[in-house]
């Protein structure tokens, strides 16, 4: 109990070390605070004292890791040519999140401009959108769709 106790003492330090308290600047240099580097040493040390190291836990750590997969995406994206200058944009959310609920909006109209950048043209009219969720097994997870039309210039047609 008592080394529990002084492992949550020092990670909540080594968690306040880690919160960016702002860059001073020195010269022309700036000088950032080793917060990061103190809170993963302090944290790793702890975790050896109170014997986290051990096989099992590092087993069930990857487990865990692979599951959730904390640096993927958080949605897919996939685009369908349906026409000439017609795209249809379906998003997926992954299916353990910690956030980006409200995000899948933003996800569509980012995709949309760059779409509409990558192919040359001056602009898009929304078509259709939509949002739902996906009950599947195990997992429900977030889906949207939109279809866009991607529009050339007025003025400069040639462009």
């Amino acid at each position: 109990m008592k080394n529990t106790v002084l492992f949550l003492f020092l990670m909540s330090l080594a968690a306040c070390s880690t919160l960016k308290s702002g860059a001073s600047a020195t010269g022309n240099f700036i000088k950032e605070s080793p917060g990061p580097i103190a809170g993963t040493v302090g944290g790793l040390w702890m975790a050896q004292q109170l014997g986290y190291m051990r096989p099992e836990f590092l087993a069930a750590g990857l487990v865990a890791f692979s599951i959730y997969d904390p640096l993927a995406p958080t949605w897919e994206i996939h685009v369908t040519q349906l026409d000439a200058g017609y795209c249809r944009i379906d998003l997926t959310m992954k299916r353990l999140t910690t956030g980006g609920d409200g995000e899948a909006r933003q996800t569509f109209l980012r995709a949309a401009r760059t779409l509409m950048a990558k192919g040359g043209f001056a602009d898009f009219d929304e078509l259709h959108y939509e949002e739902g969720i996906d009950s599947a097994r195990p997992f429900a997870r977030r889906v949207a769709s939109g279809e866009i039309r991607l529009l050339k210039s007025r003025h400069f047609p040639e462009m």
